[in-house]
């Protein structure tokens, strides 16, 4: 075997390491920013507010996603490693403020520190990942990091179920907290200091950064359809516990189990992205995603006759989403590679207001023309996404350096 091999496989093997920890880190990330969900009932009992006031920390966490432009070109100019560790920090800081004052004011800054955190993180480690992955075996590196999605639901937001019942509803913001420090010690000993390669036709100012992304026709597309297809995912998840519940008589424990199927669909997606859309071509890949997640979201309406095709019909949907959407960040880290921080922060963004909007107009829309009128305008945002990919990505190939 010779030298260059020897090299290539030891390089190969500490990308592995450090990708394992960063996916490791993203569990502990995505499982501050979510368990929120479930427990809000637990965290105003514990605080002593009204539910109404927890609500309103979801509010506070979800527009920390809409904040990530501000730090995609910080990434870029002071190198993907600082921002991880900075994005794992800050939930650290937050997590460790809201255990030890047990004051709304204090889990508020918590859960706003821990979706800043992410809304760092998350770009950072894509911009890693397509600076230091191979574009033809980007979809794996993506979809494996994107496992720790279905982690946080099925591991990080179970295991925080039980400290809140056996050590109280403070024990998760410490355990997430000391994991979140022990996850920026780790990464901060895998990756070198000097691991970013900035080019030095990057901008150095803001402005200037974003004015190349908004000349990119690629980039424009990319991020309505971020918008689009975030927008009809959420069309439909902010309603469909409610139509559970009014279709079927389902208890509220008997919703939580079927949350799970939303789980193990979203495992399976990012599990499919990994292992086929290299192989099929990441562009196809999406394109047959958003198609195939259009159909379902039309078809739903019609699977709704038993609980076992409803949930059949919601496994498929959230299958189709989450794999469209995890193919969609492996190529978008290609679209500007040389900005590809503020490329991958943009995105974040645009799908975090997509979601905002989607919130906004499912429960009206549900209210008025129930599931039919919810699947069909679904499918026809997700049509519609469809169609700004093809506008933007008309004539655009990647790299042929990768």
């Amino acid at each position: 075997m010779t030298d260059l091999s020897l090299t290539t496989r030891y390089l190969e093997r500490k990308l592995a390491f450090q990708l394992g920890a960063a996916t490791l880190a993203r569990i502990v990330l995505n499982t501050a920013r979510r368990f929120i969900y479930p427990f809000t009932s637990v965290l105003s009992r514990g605080l002593g507010v009204p539910l109404t006031a927890i609500t309103s920390l979801v509010a506070v966490n979800q527009v920390t996603g809409m904040l990530s432009p501000l730090f995609g070109p910080l990434s870029d100019r002071w190198g993907y490693r600082r921002m991880m560790l900075a994005g794992l920090l800050m939930l650290a800081g937050g997590m460790l403020i809201g255990g030890l004052l047990p004051i709304y004011a204090a889990v508020l800054l918590a859960l706003f520190l821990a979706g800043l955190g992410k809304s760092i993180f998350d770009p950072a480690l894509q911009a890693y990942v397509g600076e230091r992955v191979l574009y033809r075996h980007r979809g794996l590196a993506i979809g494996l990091i994107e496992l720790s999605w279905a982690g946080s639901s099925l591991l990080g937001i179970p295991l925080v179920g039980l400290l809140m019942e056996r050590a109280g509803w403070r024990s998760p913001f410490f355990l997430l907290g000391g994991l979140g420090l022990l996850g920026a010690g780790a990464l901060g000993l895998l990756i070198p200091a000097k691991s970013h390669r900035q080019d030095a036709s990057v901008a150095t100012g803001f402005r200037e950064t974003w004015r190349q992304l908004s000349r990119e026709r690629a980039a424009i597309g990319a991020l309505g359809f971020a918008l689009l297809i975030s927008a009809a995912n959420d069309n439909l998840f902010i309603v469909y516990g409610a139509w559970l519940e009014k279709a079927f008589g389902l208890s509220t424990v008997a919703l939580g189990t079927a949350t799970l199927v939303i789980g193990a669909a979203e495992l399976l997606g990012e599990g499919i992205t990994a292992t086929i859309a290299d192989r099929i071509g990441l562009k196809r890949a999406v394109a047959a995603g958003v198609a195939l997640s259009a159909l379902s979201y039309a078809l739903l309406p019609w699977m709704g006759s038993t609980l076992p095709l409803a949930l059949l019909g919601l496994f498929i949907a959230f299958l189709t989403f989450e794999f469209t959407i995890v193919t969609a960040f492996s190529l978008f880290t290609e679209v500007l590679p040389r900005t590809r921080a503020t490329m991958m922060s943009a995105t974040v963004a645009a799908a975090s207001l997509g979601r905002v909007i989607g919130a906004l107009i499912g429960g009206p829309v549900w209210l008025t023309g129930g599931l039919m009128t919810t699947g069909l305008l679904s499918a026809v945002i997700s049509a519609l996404a469809l169609a700004c990919l093809f506008w933007g990505l008309r004539g655009w190939r990647a790299s042929a350096a990768l």
